[in-house]
């Protein structure tokens, strides 16, 4: 076999390959040659989802004839002047978007500086398929206008990869917000088949600019429902707007990552915020945010993929630690609040019912008939962990507390029960509805976390050893973490080759099923295998033994108790949602109430 070199043609095609696979990555590109260029206001035209057609036009400096016919040649480009790699301070650096672009489409460039002398016109230049056509004089606002129209037109094995217009719209306009983002001193507009779908005026730089920028573009809800960000270490700078627990996302795609104003996707950044949120919300859910690394340049290569999407840290360590603890800090922040989007949704299921005649309830004598007595609800406390039991009055240990007046606490004042699982509560100008369960569950784990912080959980020895039957390799996997389990206040030990003895579980769980406890924590172990320390998933742990320690739907609760939980809920980090990620409370204002009766 002949080795023979490739015709250019040929040669630019592969590396558009690369470089430009669908009409989004090729937008991408133009848009980042704009910024590049000191645009401060950037226009994109589509039409058939880019496929057909897209256009990028800025004002940013503009570029002389002779530099348009370099900028279409491979490898040429103005934004490495020194050649240093390790310090690149551009959005683009290889030279290769405008030439690859240009070998799989007709790639139109007409643009000016803003050096030439007013009144003159610029250039024009247009590569049909790797062929230059046109070369000459055109009239031309200063700046640029960069127009792709029939990508893949002549490359039917690439164009029929290609996805429905409306899928590749959804990728262009992805690649505008990331980008509007990354600048919002930079004005962004997108037209789509003559209809406008994004207008974005240029703000101030800066956090009050960017938060502006972020509620345009991911909605008022994300800006009401989310903690601002800022921890700097070690020279690394970590900023942005992160989402509270309860306001989440079913898929990973509302997720926005910068470094340097560069956004990427890389799964060390991914998995850091994915940490952070780990014990906040269920595995099925995703956070929402939009967090920003500033790094010195030399601290991250991002010459490590052609779509310049992935990047490599010089210590890894050091920017996932500093992700993690920035985030945790802020949510810590937020206290017992809750997405304001769980109470809308709360009143939109909300409807007024036909009215009906009431079925009549029947009504006793004095005494109840016969085989049936009525007796007071139970009384819980003995439920709480002591810690959490409300005080009493001197010389009265079971005598209910008067409530609080409702204006007192944020949470308000305990008004009674729903089902015997929901407490209703009034502020001044509000209902609060708390889900006991969800509530005290998180509770739980936040007690137990700030445990194992102060050097482990005390545990409660049973007065009689329980056996729990499992099989033999889940019977395996407990007795393997025995010492482990320890640390966290449970002690047990292998009884015979497929049982558990539990002689003590965590004190801070009260009555709890040592039984499920057991069953559940073997679940758990399966699925996380044996490479995996507890330590790692302590929160897990955790998480799975204070549901089992928490007050459960269905338990009757005394206004003393109610209002001992709503208390405790007002001053614990995340009690806002569960250990799952539900909200473990709802809002209803005055306001929105009188309006389902038509008062408003």
């Amino acid at each position: 076999m002949t080795i023979r070199r490739l015709p250019e043609t040929l040669v630019n095609q592969i590396a558009a390959g690369e470089v430009v696979e669908r009409p989004a990555a090729a937008l991408k590109e133009l848009i980042e040659n704009s910024l590049d260029a000191g645009a401060t206001r950037i226009a994109v035209a589509l039409e058939n989802g880019g496929i057909d057609h897209l256009s990028v036009g800025d004002d940013g400096s503009g570029m002389a004839p002779a530099e348009m016919r370099l900028a279409i040649e491979r490898h040429c480009t103005s934004k490495l002047a020194t050649g240093d790699l390790s310090a690149i301070a551009t959005m683009g650096f290889r030279g290769e978007a405008l030439p690859s672009i240009g070998s799989v489409a007709t790639l139109s460039l007409t643009s000016r500086t803003r050096a030439v002398a007013s009144g003159v016109s610029g250039w024009r230049l247009v590569v049909d398929n790797g062929r230059i056509v046109e070369d000459g004089p055109a009239a031309a606002a200063p700046g640029t206008l960069v127009a792709v129209d029939g990508l893949f037109a002549a490359v039917p094995a690439r164009r029929k990869f290609l996805k429905s217009p409306r899928s590749e719209l959804a990728a262009c306009l992805d690649v505008v917000r990331r980008l509007a983002m990354a600048r919002a001193d930079v004005g962004f507009e997108v037209v789509h088949d003559g209809r406008r779908l994004l207008a974005l005026a240029p703000v101030a730089d800066g956090p009050a600019g960017l938060v502006a920028r972020l509620a345009a573009l991911l909605g008022a809800d994300f800006a009401e429902n989310a903690v601002a960000v800022d921890l700097e270490r070690e020279g690394l700078r970590l900023g942005g707007l992160a989402a509270i627990a309860t306001y989440n996302r079913g898929v990973a795609d509302h997720q926005y990552l910068f470094v340097n104003r560069r956004p990427v996707k890389d799964r060390l950044l991914t998995g850091a915020l994915r940490g952070a949120y780990h014990d906040l919300l269920a595995r099925d859910r995703h956070p929402v945010a939009a967090l920003f690394l500033d790094i010195p340049a030399d601290f991250v290569d991002v010459n490590v993929h052609p779509a310049k999407t992935e990047v490599r840290f010089r210590d890894a360590a050091v920017v996932r630690g500093l992700i993690v603890s920035g985030l945790r800090r802020a949510l810590d922040g937020a206290g017992h609040r809750a997405a304001t989007t769980v109470s809308d949704m709360a009143l939109a299921a909300f409807a007024v019912p036909a009215f009906a005649a009431p079925t009549p309830e029947p009504r006793f004598a004095a005494a109840p008939p016969p085989g049936l007595a009525l007796a007071e609800p139970p009384r819980l406390f003995h439920e709480f962990p002591p810690a959490f039991r409300p005080a009493a009055p001197d010389g009265d240990s079971g005598a209910a507390l008067p409530p609080p007046p409702p204006e007192s606490h944020p949470l308000g004042a305990a008004r009674g029960q729903v089902a015997a699982t929901y407490i209703v509560a009034e502020t001044a100008d509000a209902l609060i509805l708390v889900d006991q369960h969800a509530a005290h569950e998180r509770l739980t784990l936040e007690r137990m976390k700030r445990a194992l912080g102060d050097g482990g959980v005390a545990v409660q020895a049973l007065l009689v050893p329980i056996v729990v039957d499992l099989d033999l390799i889940a019977a395996a996997r407990i007795a393997e973490r025995a010492a482990e389990l320890a640390e966290l206040g449970l002690d047990v030990e292998a009884f015979g080759d497929s049982a558990i003895l539990v002689r003590g579980v965590p004190a801070l769980l009260g009555r709890a099923d040592p039984e499920a406890l057991v069953r559940d924590l073997a679940d758990d172990l399966a699925a996380w295998g044996r490479a995996v320390s507890l330590k790692e998933k302590l929160d897990l742990v955790a998480a799975t033994m204070a549901c089992h320690g928490s007050v459960r739907a269905g338990r009757s609760l005394s206004i003393a108790e109610m209002n001992a939980l709503l208390r405790e809920m007002e001053v614990t980090p995340h009690s806002g949602q569960c250990n799952h990620g539900r909200p473990t409370w709802v809002r209803l204002a005055k306001t929105d109430i009188e309006k389902l009766f038509g008062r408003r």
